[in-house]
């Protein structure tokens, strides 16, 4: 997961920064799908203690990776709901 939200992080900066255009133009500079890149990317939409929390490792055992690819909220407070976790857990 770790690697996945930095991967996620880095794209984003890549489009931010214009070294890259479109999400395609990622895709095609690291050989992968261009979904799967659009599903990393919404990674770093997580909330900032979910992130921190994953990355400490201190995500409960329901918090995976092939749930994080799937929809989630985009906004934090239903993203704790959704992931039931709250942010006293997210701080352990």
């Amino acid at each position: 997961m770790v690697k996945a939200i930095a991967r996620g992080f880095r794209w984003r900066k890549l489009l931010e920064t214009g070294v890259h255009a479109t999400v395609e133009d990622i895709a095609a500079a690291e050989k992968i799908n261009a979904s799967y890149v659009s599903r990393v990317l919404r990674l770093t939409l997580l909330a900032p203690h979910i992130v921190e929390a994953i990355i400490d490792g201190r995500q409960g055992s329901e918090i995976t990776l092939a749930a994080l690819m799937k929809p989630f909220p985009v906004e934090w407070e239903r993203q704790c709901s959704y992931l039931a976790i709250s942010k006293a857990d997210s701080a352990r």
